[in-house]
């Protein structure tokens, strides 16, 4: 039977050398957790440092948007957390989707190859071959006013052969894509390095201005027909990119251009996931 990916053992030997030499932040690694990002929650509340991440080789109680679970067997994914104190506005928080997105998609095309185009679908899943690979979960943590801490988990998809029926049509995994093993050390050292250098960007600027034009390259949705599901109303229209501060502009067929905020709606395809 063909090995898809190392142990998790290996897997974090690796990731904690290299990140030895990137000097982001501290290691923290579970072989069994029940989610990243409440234990990169607890880290945080017990003082561990901006840019420290959190790695699992399988979580119990995985979190995805909405409240829903994110599947994570054994050595099969990247279910891992980075643990973030920035100097900003609590408003602007929900950008880091973004910013998480886009590293994600570049990291992925870098171990895999450019030939495997990874796209986002706004704002927080990332697609290969209109099915998704990635989920990104971004929370935060507040003291009155005050934020305290932004954890940003990241589940991946690597090594799954086979989903659950309920996912079959939407999911796929990256070694189901290429037919070929995936080391996800390389891949969690890439994402790393591509999360800090976008996120360091976003800090300094306030905003996604400086990434707008790389991310919406990698906008599946972009000119496509879209249904957004609001509270206040059902809408379609054509999405057109996005805004400085992440939300995505939809053109409805009245000529009108909303801006669509992440945290209030979901937007799907006509015909399907994207």
């Amino acid at each position: 039977m063909q090995s898809w990916t190392e142990s998790g053992q290996e897997m974090a030997e690796e990731v904690r050398r290299q990140l030895q030499e990137i000097g982001w932040g501290d290691f923290y690694y579970f072989e069994e957790t029940d989610s990243t990002n409440t234990q990169a929650k607890k880290l945080a509340l017990q003082g561990a440092a901006h840019g420290s991440l959190v790695l699992a080789n399988q979580q119990t109680a995985g979190k995805g948007r909405r409240g829903r679970m994110w599947e994570s067997p054994r050595d099969s994914g990247i279910f891992m957390t980075f643990l973030l104190r920035p100097q900003i506005e609590m408003e602007k928080i929900s950008m880091l989707t973004l910013v998480a997105a886009l590293a994600i998609s570049k990291a992925v095309e870098e171990v895999c190859g450019c030939e495997w185009n990874c796209q986002i679908k706004w704002p927080n899943d990332l697609v290969m071959n209109r099915k998704k690979i990635c989920g990104i979960l971004t929370e935060m943590g507040t003291e009155g006013s005050k934020l305290q801490y932004v954890v940003v988990g990241i589940g991946i998809n690597v090594a799954q052969q086979q989903f659950p029926e309920e996912l079959k049509e939407t999911a796929t995994s990256l070694c189901q894509q290429t037919q070929r093993p995936i080391v996800r050390a390389k891949l969690v050292e890439a994402a790393v390095r591509a999360f800090r250098q976008f996120y360091e960007q976003w800090e300094k600027q306030g905003d996604l201005s400086l990434l707008r034009r790389e991310y919406e390259e990698k906008l599946v949705n972009r000119n496509r027909e879209v249904l957004v599901l609001d509270p206040k109303g059902n809408y379609t229209g054509t999405a057109r990119g996005i805004t400085d501060t992440g939300e995505l502009l939809v053109c409805t067929k009245e000529g009108e251009t909303r801006e669509v905020r992440s945290g209030e709606v979901s937007v799907r395809g006509i015909y399907g996931y994207v």
